[in-house]
């Protein structure tokens, strides 16, 4: 009688632990995952426990096995990694924009900025709203004399590193001096954890700007300005915008790739693919084939039935190519060496 009770507690755990997956990382899809892991809790019937911490702290928690999977803006560097005890997989699940969002008030028509003009708000050369490289952009647009207040991240940010990627390739000057990173040593700026935090300072702070997911800008009410492309068009951040930035992009088959400042015409210059980063072989830890059957199965849904939640929610769903290569990479997923 004692073994069989033994038996059938273990396999109440087992059950247990694969009715629940967790993650963490970035806060740039989270509006996004929020949704996506309830609706999928409905048709799967797997509880996602989700923590939007920030890319990096995805990142060191995947490389550290303390979650199922993470999410990060920006995919970890071959020299990243090399710090995890076993191979990891990248998958793209969305594709997001990058907006500088402000606070101005008076100031109703949308302003336009050029890549110099980012780059030299946050290397603080430029410090007043009224500068000339600022009105030279917004011809007829009376905007007050008021000091910048520059928002950034304060943690280990993807947001930050896409950010950053597009200003290292319109701006030498901040190539050379600050360059791309999730952590950065910022020349100028108020720290924010999160891209809540960061929008929550501009929201309060008359005068401030601040570089955020859309989706922030837009739940939070705040205006956010066009960006001049690489073929010297203005263009509004959308989702049209944002997934045209992946149009005629190479992909490899690993995914990993920057998709900022993207050569075609109409695209939205700083937008991204975001990413879930996983173990190729499931078996770690205390973790069970149930459970590594379970992650599969969620990937899988997050790449196909789960991209009707994109659009609603201001993320440019994945484009045919990448959702094939996303749904090959997850078939390569083994436990203990066999595919699951």
């Amino acid at each position: 009688m004692k073994k069989f009770l033994t038996l059938g507690l273990a396999l109440v755990a087992t059950s247990a632990a694969a009715q629940s997956l967790t993650g963490a990382g970035a806060s740039f899809p989270y509006p996004l995952y929020s949704k996506m892991f309830a609706e999928y809790k409905s048709v799967g019937g797997v509880d996602i426990n989700y923590q939007s911490v920030g890319s990096g702290a995805g990142q060191k928690a995947i490389t550290e096995r303390t979650v199922d999977f993470a999410a990060s803006d920006n995919p970890m560097s071959d020299d990243a990694m090399k710090g995890a005890p076993a191979k990891l997989l990248h998958i793209p699940t969305a594709i997001g924009a990058v907006v500088p969002s402000y606070n101005l008030p008076g100031v109703t028509a949308p302003l336009k900025f050029t890549g110099k003009v980012l780059a030299d708000i946050y290397l603080g050369k430029i410090r007043t709203w009224n500068d000339k490289a600022i009105a030279a952009l917004n011809p007829g647009v009376t905007i007050p004399p008021l000091p910048i207040t520059v928002a950034r991240r304060s943690d280990g940010s993807g947001t930050t590193y896409v950010f950053s990627d597009y200003l290292s390739k319109v701006s030498t000057e901040w190539k050379s001096k600050v360059g791309v990173g999730n952590s950065l040593q910022w020349p100028v700026g108020t720290g924010a954890k999160g891209n809540d935090g960061v929008a929550g300072v501009v929201k309060s702070t008359p005068g401030a700007i601040g570089y955020v997911e859309l989706v922030y800008a837009k739940q939070n009410k705040l205006p956010y300005g066009s960006v001049q492309n690489r073929a010297g068009k203005f263009i509004v951040a959308d989702n049209g915008p944002a997934a045209l930035a992946a149009k005629g992009v190479v992909i490899p088959a690993d995914t990993r790739v920057s998709l900022t400042n993207s050569a075609n015409a109409d695209a939205y210059p700083i937008a991204s693919f975001t990413y879930v980063i996983f173990y190729q072989d499931q078996k770690y830890g205390s973790r069970t084939q149930a459970q590594a059957q379970q992650l599969k199965k969620l990937l899988t849904w997050m790449v196909t039935s789960g991209q009707q939640y994109n659009e609603p929610l201001d993320y440019a769903k994945l484009p045919d190519n990448v959702a094939s290569k996303a749904k090959t990479i997850i078939n390569t997923l083994t436990f203990g060496g066999t595919k699951i």
